[in-house]
């Protein structure tokens, strides 16, 4: 996980560690490209890694080759190429710096059985009725304001598996209806975290919030779903169109199934099965405020009715707004009774969208907020379903229109549109706007029109890409094919908001803007750049709006101390005492150094006040650096308080901020005191101070996990609460007796007066600042 200087002679016992890691590095890694050994372009959405992996693994396995003695080291290739594929931050990692940026995450080392490949691996991969969902668009899809029914699994849950072909006939029966989905978490595991979900298969209903709890089967899911579809189809009579041939219908139309045939027979679940999906409306808005008005007309009830429309068999028309039977031709009548038929002809009949010219353009866009769909020609079924982005966006107080690049192409050139693609123009002018560059399906143009009107995220191009501006501005140079690029975007779009004000934020597209792309010597996408006046700082934090957040607050007050070799003689070599620092020593072109900046900022601020945290840059300072007799990038040393003349290297191999926080923790004195029997009932249950206890087991992992939290607790309460620790498996009468039953345990002793009250609180080991119920326990 470290880079070598050329330059430093090595020594023999060096040679041999070189020897040791190469060999551990070659089993498990291979020179040839990740996207080759997949067989899958860069742009191959996580869906598509997962499926081509599958394929290669049903072939590859070593089960399935017993006689090859390759087979083994072929497999562990395409599990490594897989790994780091699947994951954004790694991926990201590996397409800026190839392989030995990804030195710190050793994955791919081992794989499941055949059997685990062929039946238990991306259960919906291969389900075009069930949208699988990764953590890059599954905040787009929930947050559209259609109803999404989202089925949470792991590929190991038999229950999982067993729910799976009620999910899939479930999921052709909704279609149309209620978005069904549903989310990986073996591949997908913090997203699942965050939503709550800790038990498989989770059915929850997003709009609602609503988990299900019943039995798992197709009509029981139905009807569960249906509570949340607002559409409704009205039953129509005589009373109810008073008129029909004269009769003119509303602003919005009706869509009229006329049911000769099966009469007063017609069942509810007929009608909520076939009808409801007639309703051409897939957006959180009223019916009324929908594309049509949706009814039906039992015509062996209502004979007279049927026969005013000229109808005398089942039949669905369309009566478009303003329309009467008197108007010839106004009416159409449907010749097919396939539910996507109908569907598809109504919207061919619905208003297009306003038509946007050059003239009107820049009028129409300047004071108002727009939402503009950029065709080339063209009368595709997209063009068609983006008509109904005048109901979706509504609410949203933006007018809808489009504009054909065929007919406007010195607009669009002059906007850079070679593509169709629809952009939120923010109501400034014609050159504050943003593209969209997600799915091209509805409920992500609208999740995005949600989110840009009240962003503050701007396409940039030469003309408005920021030089010399006195407010600061974080740019992001990706490529529209790039999944983690677009994963990305929403989480500006959020960090915008939060620093509105204080920072500008723009998108820069470098498949269109190469030349101003090679200004700034981007290489791999994305890449996210802070300008702040002559300063430049590239992001390497994970994508994320609160890793984004982080870094900028770490720009404005710095939390990592930047060392030249006069301030770490003075700081670091005579510190005081009581100080202790953990210094990086490293170089801006070493890979694996680049990758620990983000956790090295991190860990900063989570030692902030107990440890001081540094850098050296040895391509500045090479002649500092080789006098400390630093060899190896990145070489990280602790100097403990007390002991000026000594330093510990880190020989741990992860470097997340996490491991480097417990081991740099470890070298404190501690806060917390040993508590014997004798000391609980002396100093705890009989004294007169305050007291937080740690109940705790060695051989418990989450209790090892959480002892540096606690120290960190103590050294916060120091003054006003006594810390101490007991140990369970020395001291198992006095655990028992305290009514412990799971490590590790914390509780708080207040002395109040003359009583002694014990207030029990379930620990996180992820946190000293809340005593919260955690979900990582040791039971006994």
């Amino acid at each position: 996980g470290k880079v070598f200087q050329h330059s430093l002679k090595p020594s023999r016992k060096t040679f041999m560690f070189l020897f040791v890691i190469t060999w551990l590095v070659v089993t498990i890694h291979s020179d040839e490209d990740y996207y080759k050994l997949l067989g899958i372009s860069r742009e191959a959405s996580t869906r598509e890694v997962r499926q081509a992996f599958k394929k290669l693994a049903l072939t590859m396995h070593p089960d399935k080759n017993p006689n090859d003695e390759t087979a083994h080291e072929k497999f562990l290739k395409i599990n490594r190429a897989y790994e780091v594929l699947k994951d954004e931050d790694l991926r990201k990692k590996y397409d800026k710096y190839g392989e030995k940026g990804l030195q710190d995450d050793q994955q791919g080392g081992r794989y499941e059985s055949w059997n685990y490949y062929r039946y238990d691996f991306g259960i919906y991969d291969d389900d075009p009725e069930v949208i699988t969902l990764d953590r890059g668009d599954f905040d787009a899809a929930v947050n559209s304001g259609e109803v999404w029914f989202v089925n949470f699994y792991y590929p190991r849950c038999s229950h999982c598996h067993e729910l799976a072909p009620t999910w899939r006939e479930f999921a052709k029966e909704m279609d149309g209806v209620v978005r069904i989905g549903a989310v990986n978490c073996g591949d997908n595991s913090r997203l699942c975290r965050s939503k709550g979900v800790s038990s498989y298969p989770s059915l929850l209903v997003f709009r609602a919030g609503v988990k299900y709890y019943g039995d798992r089967s197709k009509r029981s899911l139905t009807q569960f779903a249906m509570q949340f579809v607002t559409s409704k189809v009205s039953e129509l009579w005589q009373g109810s169109i008073a008129n029909p041939r004269h009769a003119a219908f509303s602003r919005l139309g009706w869509l009229i199934t006329f049911c000769a045939d099966t009469g007063g027979k017609t069942s509810p679940q007929l009608k909520e099965k076939i009808l409801t999906f007639y309703v051409v409306r897939v957006c959180d808005v009223s019916l009324q405020d929908g594309l049509v008005k949706v009814g039906w007309i039992d015509c062996t009830m209502h004979t007279d009715l049927c026969g005013s429309f000229d109808v005398t068999s089942s039949t669905t028309a369309l009566f478009p707004p303003d329309s009467s039977l008197t108007q010839e031709g106004s009416v159409l009548f449907l010749k097919t009774l396939d539910a996507r038929e109908i569907y598809l002809q109504v919207l061919q009949h619905m208003p297009d969208l306003e038509t946007l010219t050059k003239n009107s353009f820049e009028d129409k866009l300047a004071h108002h907020r727009w939402l503009v769909s950029f065709v080339f020609g063209g009368n595709s079924a997209a063009v068609h379903e983006y008509k109904k982005l005048v109901v979706c966006t509504s609410l949203l107080c933006v007018q809808v229109g489009k504009v054909d690049c065929l007919s406007e192409a010195q607009l669009c050139a002059s906007l850079y549109i070679q593509k169709p693609c629809v952009a939120v123009f923010k109501g400034l002018g014609i050159h504050d706007f943003e593209i969209h560059h997600g799915k091209d399906a509805l409920y992500n143009i609208v999740a995005f029109a949600k989110e840009s009107v009240s962003a503050h995220v701007t396409t940039l191009r030469p003309e408005n890409f920021p030089r010399d501006e006195k407010v600061p501005w974080l740019v992001d140079f990706f490529a529209p094919w790039c999944p983690p690029c677009r994963a990305l975007l929403p989480e500006l779009r959020k960090a915008s908001i939060q620093l509105h004000g204080q920072m500008k934020f723009g998108t820069l597209d470098c498949t269109i803007h190469q030349g101003l792309c090679s200004m700034y010597n981007i290489n791999a996408y994305p890449t996210t750049v802070v300008f702040n006046k002559s300063s430049v700082h590239e992001y390497e934090g994970h994508h994320s709006a609160d890793g984004i957040l982080e870094f900028v607050q770490d720009l404005a007050n710095p939390v990592v101390v930047t060392l030249t070799p006069e301030t770490f003689q003075e700081l670091v070599r005579r510190r005081k005492h009581a100080e202790t620092w953990v210094v990086d020593f490293y170089a801006p072109w070493c890979g694996p150094c680049q990758a620990l900046l983000p956790e090295w900022r991190r860990l900063a601020r989570m030692l902030s006040g107990l440890i001081n945290v540094g850098t050296v840059d040895c391509q500045k300072h090479h002649s500092f650096c080789q006098s400390e007799s630093v060899r190896a990038y990145p070489e990280i040393r602790l100097f403990p308080q007390n002991r000026r003349d000594q330093y510990h290297d880190y020989k741990g191999w992860h470097r997340d901020a996490h491991s480097l926080k417990t081991w740099a923790l470890s070298y404190l004195p501690r806060a917390s005191v040993d508590l014997s029997p004798e000391d609980f009932r002396r100093k705890v249950l009989e004294g007169q101070e305050h007291w937080v206890l740690d109940f705790y087991a060695p051989w418990c992992g989450p209790c090892q996990h959480f002892a540096p939290e606690f120290e960190v607790l103590a050294r916060m309460l120091k003054g006003t609460v006594r810390a101490g620790k007991v140990d369970c498996q020395a001291h198992y009468q006095t655990c028992q007796s305290a009514g412990i039953t799971a490590y590790p345990t914390v509780r708080f002793y207040p002395y109040l007066g003359t009583t002694r009250v014990i207030y029990l609180s379930l620990v996180t080991p992820n946190s000293s600042k809340h005593l919260q119920r955690g979900r990582y326990r040791c039971y006994i």
